[in-house]
């Protein structure tokens, strides 16, 4: 079965539901993806970001790239 037809039929059974049900299914949904949301966080590692912006100034002196942004504003 396709994705947009099984999501259609799931929609369709939602519809069906009382308002009362429908929010508990929402309750219940919001709470599922809070907690794989909260599992799915991962540890950032400051290692990881070393050296990721080494080209972008090549050739200028760090100073005078933040003296020129601190112009623009």
């Amino acid at each position: 079965m396709k994705r947009s037809a099984h999501l259609e039929k799931i929609e369709k059974e939602i519809g069906r539901l009382t308002p009362k049900d429908q929010l508990r299914l929402v309750e219940k949904l919001a709470h599922q993806l809070r907690t794989h949301n909260l599992a799915a966080k991962k540890e950032l590692s400051w290692d990881k970001l070393y050296g990721l912006g080494k080209g972008l100034w090549k050739g200028e002196d760090g100073q005078e790239y933040v003296d020129r942004l601190r112009e623009d504003r």
